[in-house]
This record gives structure tokens, C-alpha cells and sequence, in this order.
């Protein structure tokens, strides 16, 4: 089993700044694969961003690119997302999740409780 709390959310102007942090524990090696989603009221959950545990490969969703990073500290066995030039649409209870298939992030095993992110505008 892996455990996940997720933090850092809150309410923001639009172009301003979140990171938000999610701490894993439980069974956790270098080949679980770490990622964030989001779900907007009245919307189904999506892929925002994935990194591998191992070698830190990143993937992110084309309407975060260049905007977000994901990241992780393996000694902390966190992983975060700092989220830059905010905009309203990027309002959503934002997850942390994790597995160790390769499969899509939205069907991933295990899902930390999410934490609210609202942008103002």
C-alpha cells in the first residue's frame, strides 16, 4: 500500500503562484511512478503532470506546459508541483497520485484526500 497527503493548495490571484507538495509513504521504490490530476466542478479528473520515481522523467498535460513543474525529492519522499502564471481555469481539487503500472495517471492505484486550488480573477 502507498499513502499519499497532499498540500500547498489555496486561493490565488490569477498570474500568481502555488506549489503544492505530496508526501508519499508506505511501499515505496524507485519504480513507482508519481503524477497530479485535477478535477474541475462539473468536469472529469485529468492528467496534469508525471514524473518517474527513478530518474525523474517528466510529462505534462499541453495546458500546463511551461507554466507548471513537477518534481520530487526522493529523500523526503515528496513530490511537488509549482504552479506559475495561475489563471482561472486552472481552478480544480487537485490529486496526487501513484502506481507502479504504465498506465494513464487517471487510473492510477493510489490517490491522496486533493487539495483545493482556486484562481482568482
Amino acid at each position: 500500500q502507498v499513502q499519499l497527503v497532499e498540500s500547498g493548495g489555496g486561493l490565488v490571484q490569477a498570474g500568481g503562484s502555488l506549489r503544492l507538495s505530496c508526501a508519499a509513504s508506505g511501499r515505496i521504490n524507485s519504480n513507482i511512478r508519481m503524477a497530479w490530476t485535477r478535477q474541475a466542478p462539473g468536469k472529469e479528473r485529468e492528467f496534469v503532470a508525471s514524473i518517474t520515481w527513478s530518474v525523474g522523467v517528466t510529462y505534462y498535460a499541453s495546458s500546463v506546459k511551461g507554466r507548471f513543474t513537477i518534481s520530487r525529492d526522493n529523500a523526503k519522499n515528496t513530490v511537488y508541483l509549482q504552479m506559475n502564471s495561475l489563471k482561472p481555469e486552472d481552478t480544480a481539487l487537485y490529486y496526487c497520485a501513484a502506481d507502479y503500472r504504465f498506465v494513464p495517471a487517471t487510473k492510477y492505484n493510489y490517490w491522496g484526500q486533493g487539495t483545493q486550488v482556486t484562481v482568482s480573477s
